[in-house]
This record gives C-alpha cells, structure tokens and sequence, in this order.
C-alpha cells in the first residue's frame, strides 16, 4: 500500500512483518508541459536530474548524480542520466538505488534533489513525482508528487535519515532554484 506524503511527513521504513527494509529506490518521473504555441500545443524537452546526498553529522561526504553514478563506498548507484523525461510514461525516468545495509553507520542523512539541469522552471514540467520503492519486491511505499508548478528550477525531494535502529523518510518538497546538486546545498542544510 502506498502512502501519498505531503510536504514535511515522515514514514518509518518498516516491513508490514515488523523487519526493516534492505534495499530502496528513489524514483523520479517527470512530462514536458504542452505549451501553446502559434501552431498550437507543443513541449520542450526537459532535463532533471535527480541526485543523492549523504550527509554524516551535517557534513556532506558523498553525492550520487549522473556524473558519479556509485557512491565512493558502494551503498548508492545511480541508474543513469535521463535527457528529457516522460519515457515510461509514469515510470520513474531516472532513480537512485540505496542498499540500506551497506550504508555506512557515520552516513545519517541522504537528501535527494531534483534539478533543472536545462534551467527550465517546473512551470514547464507536468506530471513530477518522486517515489520510494521496496527494491527486494517493486513494492511502492510512498510517493511525493510536485504539484503547482511555479517559478524555481529545483526541489529537495525527501531525505532518507536514521531513527534509532532503523530509517525513516521524510518528504521535503522545498522549492529551490539551481542547475545542479551543488547550487542547492545552502538550500539542503537547513533540512538536516
């Protein structure tokens, strides 16, 4: 069953049998708006990029993104680039993979991010979500949709955070404006 979050909610990352989870996607997914034209509706590609940032006591220490698809210690891969969105449809169109197990025990935090790498605001985007999925059985456990558009050219998404002997995710959905992952960190820190 799948929890559709709202800005600011935290789920716990829990098996309906009580076990924690192993392994996580962070999916992204995302459609060119129709824009009127002349000659009627039309889109323009658009390219975003989804990354994750692992944070250790506030402090960044490894990003995943689609120019380092592993993070240094294994734990985090990225799928790979996806130029213009919309290819599955309602699929996730890039993702990033987190094997919670091998995740580092000083990595408390990973933030992820979501970026107009072509400098398109998410006025032009339709249809964004960002979704958590069960990695051992496709199973969707949550699911954040962007809504509203507006006049920024990034989003932090949701982080993913230790709680106890656990994780949790909390879904963010902070407007902010930047090409890449780097342009968003004064936007990520207050979210630690």
């Amino acid at each position: 069953m799948t929890v559709n979050m709202t800005k600011g909610q935290a789920i716990n990352l829990q098996k309906n049998d009580g076990g924690s989870l192993s392994a996580v996607r962070m999916g992204l997914g995302w459609q060119a708006a129709p824009r009127r034209g002349l000659f009627g509706s039309r889109t323009r590609e658009i390219d975003l990029d989804a990354s994750a940032v692992l944070f250790a006591d506030k402090q960044p220490v490894d990003v995943v993104f689609f120019r380092h698809l592993v993070s240094d210690d294994g734990s985090v891969r990225h799928t790979g680039d996806n130029l213009v969105g919309g290819v599955g449809q309602g699929g996730d169109d890039e993702a990033v993979l987190v094997d919670l197990q091998r995740v580092p025990v000083h990595i408390d935090q990973i933030v992820f991010t979501v970026n107009s790498f072509t400098g398109q605001t998410f006025q032009e985007v339709q249809n964004a979500f960002c979704r958590l999925v069960d990695e051992t059985n496709g199973q969707e456990l949550a699911r954040y949709t962007l809504a509203g558009g507006g006049q920024y050219t990034a989003q932090i998404m949701a982080k993913v955070h230790r709680a106890g002997s656990g994780w949790q995710m909390t879904a963010l959905g902070s407007p902010a404006n930047g090409r890449t992952f780097q342009d968003l960190m004064p936007a990520i820190l207050p979210h630690l």
